[in-house]
């Protein structure tokens, strides 16, 4: 009986978030745009990178998992174009346009693909929703997506800057100090979502009004 009132719990969730009237969705959309300007401002900088720590990529895995294909994407997509307008709300409070041509605007590019490329397949594909295929899917959203357009605007800037720098080095600067706190990150937003999302008949319902 327990375990039904979870599953209906996780059902309900779920449905919850698509009978939202428009004017809810922005709200948490702007919320998730929020935290991940929060998290933005736990940064770590490291000597040999222009790319700091921060805690950015565990909302943008949340927002995906919570709000959804759509919603998730535009949390990040606020966060990106708001940011891009003035707010200080990237990583050491910065803002402006010149944030998109920097050392980490490739990354912050990638937030918005990685938020739209997870809500979908959250969405679409009820077998995506256990821990181990979200880890799975979570590292390829994280590490192809975020880092592939982070590491190409990286290279983009440091080249503009008369930086020159082979692929070892990009990859020292831009991806290898963040495998294991990312690897962290994953796992926690993994068990998340295999423990908000419906797996089987009560998902049937919510995936057909998708």
């Amino acid at each position: 009986m327990n375990m039904n009132k979870y599953k209906y719990a996780r059902y309900s969730f779920f449905k919850w978030r698509y009978e939202l009237n428009l004017v809810h969705k922005i709200v948490l959309a702007l919320s998730f745009a929020c935290l991940t300007g929060l998290l933005a401002q736990v940064r770590f900088y490291l000597p040999w990178s222009p790319v700091p720590l921060t805690g950015q990529t565990f909302a943008v895995l949340l927002s995906a998992i919570v709000l959804g294909k759509w919603w998730g994407g535009i949390s990040q997509g606020l966060y990106l174009g708001i940011g891009l307008a003035g707010m200080p709300w990237f990583a050491g409070l910065h803002g402006g346009l010149g944030v998109l041509t920097g050392a980490t605007g490739g990354y912050l590019v990638g937030f918005v693909l990685a938020a739209f490329f997870l809500g979908y397949c959250v969405d679409t594909y009820v077998k995506s929703r256990n821990t181990l295929t979200m880890f799975a899917l979570m590292m390829f959203a994280n590490f192809v997506i975020v880092f592939g357009v982070g590491l190409l605007g990286l290279y983009s800037w440091l080249s503009l800057s008369g930086v020159t720098v082979d692929l070892w080095g990009l990859l020292v600067m831009g991806l290898f100090p963040f495998l294991l706190g990312d690897l962290i990150k994953i796992g926690i937003a993994a068990a998340i979502a295999g423990s908000i999302t419906p797996k089987q008949a009560y998902a049937r319902e919510v995936d057909a009004q998708a």
